[in-house]
């Protein structure tokens, strides 16, 4: 009977996994919804484009290498694992009863759970580099960051190297996710420069809205409704009475986080702006779900509501920020997953005792400094042997028509040959 109760548990939590990471996966239309509905029309296809492929590319490059670099043979306090192709041997029955509980899912469940997330982080760059990045570059890109540059720093802390020695903190991946990859989208950003006529001689700043912003809601929802995989699939165990208590906090603490960082950011862009933005208020929600994702189990929900609010705060503010700064982002990504991920990695010790000030900031500099620095190289190679941006004529024309060959909207476009409206 006891093993059959082992064997059940095994099963649940095998399950849980991978139905957590499938709601990861899910995340993928969100960002191709939300990125596709905040750059304009001319953009569209190609932006959703670069989502599937990117998500694709991740999925067999972590195959191939990533995983092995993240997660196999790190040494104590590490910085580089053994680079090869290795995925974790599936357990037999006589391993998992033998084990006394220490195993308790299927190996490639894990995988599966880890490859969702390394797309996710390249999902973050996509938007970012909108509307002017030329595609097959930056599909290269992903090539280097999901094979070797999300892994390695992923190594330092999941994978037990030296970030988790010294006691830094992120339980779902604030830093090691969003960070990493707005730290990727910054370097390319930086190189690419901003989408022409963006930004005036005189210092204007030229609003460009997106082509469609119901789209951009519904993949809000749909990235909301995913990071309940994201943090709630992190607890990596539900057949207990404990850890299922501890998955159903972690659940409330993200939707309460996410709705606070609307209202937050809502009553923000109000004050600041004197209007209700939406595209502000779609930030905020991310924001507030980037914000708690470091720790979403220690805190309580009420909380959990204030660290999800100081991230739609700070968003808003972090936008503007940026554009003062000249830096064009499309969609927000870097003030959404790398301005908000950093406070969430510095909220953890407000919750959690057992993380420091310290430990944090040392995640926080060694992630960004890595992914950084990295990202940059890669992205400077690309600019110098193929180029990474679009000609001139190229952007004004849309990077729908010069890089796949199509529209989106045919019949909204000048010329369209979808017939007349």
């Amino acid at each position: 009977m006891e093993d059959r109760v082992t064997e059940l548990a095994y099963a649940l939590d095998t399950f849980y996994f991978l139905i957590s990471g499938a709601l990861v996966m899910w995340m993928a239309a969100g960002f191709a919804m939300l990125e596709s509905g905040l750059v304009r029309s001319k953009s569209t296809a190609e932006i959703l484009t670069k989502n599937v492929a990117l998500y694709s590319i991740a999925c067999v490059m972590y195959l191939i290498v990533g995983y092995n670099i993240m997660y196999v043979d790190m040494p104590g306090g590490g910085f580089l694992s053994q680079i090869g192709l290795l995925l974790p041997a599936e357990n037999s029955t006589e391993d998992v009863l033998a084990s006394g509980g220490d195993i308790y899912y299927s190996g490639l469940s894990d995988f599966f759970f880890q490859v969702v997330f390394v797309a996710t982080a390249m999902s973050i760059v996509s938007g970012a580099v909108a509307e002017r990045m030329r595609l097959w570059a930056f599909l290269i890109f992903a090539v280097v960051m999901t094979g070797f540059i999300y892994p390695v720093q992923g190594s330092w802390s999941w994978g037990g190297g030296f970030l988790a020695e010294a006691g830094f903190s992120d339980f779902a991946g604030s830093g090691i996710v969003h960070m990493a990859g707005a730290a990727a989208a910054l370097a390319g950003v930086l190189l690419l420069g901003p989408r022409k006529g963006k930004y005036g001689p005189k210092g204007e700043i030229n609003a460009i809205p997106g082509a469609n912003l119901p789209l951009a809601t519904i993949g809000t929802f749909i990235l909301w409704l995913g990071w309940f995989g994201f943090n709630g699939g992190s607890e990596l165990m539900l057949s207990n009475v404990t850890e299922s208590n501890a998955v159903a906090k972690i659940f409330v603490n993200t939707n309460t986080a996410a709705a606070g960082g609307v209202i937050a950011a809502l009553i923000t862009a109000r004050l600041a702006f004197g209007k209700a933005d939406l595209t502000m208020t779609l930030n905020g929600a991310l924001a507030g779900l980037v914000a708690i994702t470091a720790e979403p189990l220690a805190p309580s929900p009420l909380l959990a509501t204030i660290i999800g609010a100081i991230g739609g705060i700070i968003v808003v503010f972090a936008i503007v920020l940026l554009d003062k700064l000249r830096i064009d982002d499309p969609v927000g990504a870097i003030s959404v997953h790398g301005v908000v991920g950093i406070w969430g990695l510095l909220a953890v010790p407000i919750s959690n005792g057992d993380a420091s000030i310290g430990a944090q900031l040392l995640g926080i500099v060694s992630i960004f400094l890595w992914v950084f620095i990295a990202s940059a190289i890669v992205w400077l190679i690309l600019k110098v042997t193929m180029g990474i941006r679009l000609e001139e004529e190229d952007e004004a024309l849309g990077a729908d028509h010069v890089e796949c060959g199509l529209e989106a909207y045919p019949e909204f476009m000048a010329g369209g040959k979808g017939g007349d409206l």
